[in-house]
């Protein structure tokens, strides 16, 4: 009876505050993200706590960090707060009144090359539907996933611990390559020394990375030494003119740069090995199901991302001389 009456006191604010908290660590934080004030937040928080008998959260001078009871009590909550969501975007869709909502996560280097084929074949499906397209590092994406914010991110396969809760379906594989712009010094040899990085800026991807993992594996079989001086970067518009403007080497992951490759504007440098594959896929909770409008764009996504398989294994036929590429195997899935 009591555990009922908990039940029904529980409010849609009470879940949204708390996943919010939960989320960005920051009570203050929270608030700015829900555009209220900080005391309206911990009021709320405190309310929720209250009413479930349990501390949710311990406060410290670093944050709010969830308890175990806040750990265990966060994916009833955000797939509470998501089932209601689908169905507001439902009958907003079935009445023709107002747009339907898809809010996604994806990372910065693979949307340039797969979002503008993907929207384009959606919004022949649903064209009263605004996409939010959130970009960032993927464990930002992993922890937007579980916080609920989101309704799936298209990332990379992350270290077993950290897709805890979460379902990974492989799009494509990606390697990482090294660019610069067209006219570069060392896009005129045929062959590139340890040494030839030294003489120009150097960008890789930020520390951490999946992505950076391979670079650096890709620096050690090529030989090259520590380096010195070099630019941590995850955005592609900076690494992009950086490497226009500033004779940058820019390793980045091939479907980030294919545009610019495609008009001219950056060339690949042929390096002695190929970067490590890295798998991108479609990252889901295991607790929730997808909206109607979320399993349509996931549809989507995956036509595309197949196309796109069928066209890089067309081009890897042909591999330039003297290459040879190093693989490591991963699991599709968690």
């Amino acid at each position: 009876m009591q555990r009922s009456l908990a039940d029904s006191r529980v409010k849609f604010r009470h879940l949204q505050c708390f996943l919010a908290v939960a989320q960005f660590g920051s009570v203050q934080r929270a608030a700015d993200s829900l555009s209220i004030t900080q005391p309206a937040v911990s009021k709320t928080v405190a309310e929720l706590e209250a009413i479930l008998g349990v501390k949710l959260f311990e406060r410290g001078r670093h944050g709010a960090m969830p308890t175990r009871e806040g750990q265990l009590f966060m994916p009833h909550a955000s797939a509470c707060v998501s089932a209601l969501r689908q169905g507001v975007d439902l009958l907003a869709r079935a009445e023709g009144a107002t747009a339907a909502t898809l809010e996604i996560g994806i990372l910065p280097t693979v949307a340039a090359a797969l979002m503008p084929p993907v929207l384009k074949r959606f919004a022949t499906l649903w064209p009263r539907v605004i996409v939010r397209l959130a970009t960032g590092a993927n464990p930002e994406l992993l922890e937007r996933l579980k916080a609920g914010t989101i309704e799936f991110a298209i990332g990379r396969l992350a270290d077993p611990e950290r897709m805890v809760g979460l379902s990974f379906e492989q799009l494509f594989s990606e390697p990482l390559i090294a660019v610069v712009r067209t006219g570069h010094p060392l896009a005129l040899g045929a062959a590139l020394p340890v040494t030839s990085l030294d003489d120009f800026p150097v960008v890789l991807p930020p520390f951490g990375t999946l992505i950076r993992q391979s670079a650096d594996s890709l620096l050690s079989a090529w030989g090259v030494p520590p380096l010195s001086a070099f630019v941590e970067v995850l955005s592609v518009s900076t690494g992009r003119a950086l490497t226009l403007e500033n004779d940058a080497v820019w390793f980045v992951p091939l479907c980030a740069v294919e545009y610019e490759l495609a008009h001219g504007m950056l060339v690949r440098l042929p390096l002695p090995f190929t970067g490590t594959d890295e798998p991108v896929g479609l990252i889901r909770r295991s607790d929730t199901q997808p909206s109607p409008v979320g399993r349509a764009f996931i549809e989507a996504v995956r036509e595309v991302a197949q196309q796109r398989m069928a066209s890089v294994a067309g081009k890897s036929a042909v591999r330039p001389k003297g290459t040879r590429e190093r693989r490591r195997s991963k699991p599709a899935q968690i």
